[in-house]
């Protein structure tokens, strides 16, 4: 009996056209967009984004919400968001097409929103406090027996952790070298937090004030508040103008 193959090239061929790339690219950096906000975002006719909607909607690449008047679409699930983050990780770079462009561009390659933990040059550079405090142990090769892991818990990790509001329970005990979970980050080439450790610790930073997110988007702005947090708690270092 034959086994059905994934149709690989089918959505290779809904992502890779670039006027529906543009408006995953823009669904991926907010939460949910109308017709006509997503209009705007990817520079294409109102018709031409209908168009492309109807096919992404049909592909499973995106789901519409109804909100009163207003059809908000977003982005279908995690596993579309990985797809787009991996292929982001291997494409070539492409210049901004505007200012107002170039600057989310760069908000959204300091501090975002990764699908559910912290991502960008933050979030890389938290992992790094986090191993100087040694909160984090860097693996120096892959271990069979903890998967995808390239870190494990370090022997100050339920202190450093409780300091930044996180106190998960298997933390609890002092337990060192528990794998933690790593997401290669995209714009910096690096692995950032992710699993329910990067869950908790976005969710700290937000409830605490460290971090601010703008309705709607997946950028978020690092706060004076966090900045001075951040650096008393892992020694981070940032310029006077901090993201977003």
């Amino acid at each position: 009996m034959p086994v059905d193959q994934p149709d690989v090239a089918a959505i290779a061929a809904l992502i890779g056209d670039p006027a529906r790339a543009r408006i995953l690219l823009a669904l991926s950096a907010n939460d949910a967009l109308t017709a006509s906000a997503l209009t705007a975002e990817a520079g294409l006719s109102a018709q031409a984004t209908s168009s492309h909607l109807r096919k992404l909607l049909a592909g499973g690449l995106v789901v519409v919400e109804q909100v009163g008047r207003w059809r908000y679409y977003r982005v279908a699930g995690r596993d579309v968001v990985a797809a787009l983050e991996a292929l982001a990780r291997i494409a070539p770079a492409r210049q901004s097409r505007s200012l107002r462009q170039s600057n989310r561009d760069r908000a959204l390659h300091f501090a975002r929103i990764c699908y559910d933990h912290l991502a960008g040059r933050l979030a890389v550079l938290i992992v790094d406090g986090l191993i100087a405090r040694q909160a984090v142990t860097p693996l120096p090769t892959p271990a069979a027996d903890l998967g995808d892991a390239v870190w494990t818990s370090g022997p100050s990790a339920r202190s450093v952790f409780t300091e930044l509001g996180v106190a998960p329970d298997f933390l609890h005990g002092d337990q060192p070298n528990v794998p933690l979970r790593p997401c290669l980050d995209w714009s910096v080439r690096k692995p950032h937090l992710a699993g329910a450790l990067g869950t908790q610790l976005l969710a700290a930073m937000l409830d605490r004030g460290w971090l601010a997110r703008k309705s709607r988007e997946r950028t978020v702005r690092l706060t004076a508040t966090g900045s001075t947090a951040l650096h008393g708690a892992l020694g981070i270092e940032l310029p006077e103008r901090i993201g977003g």
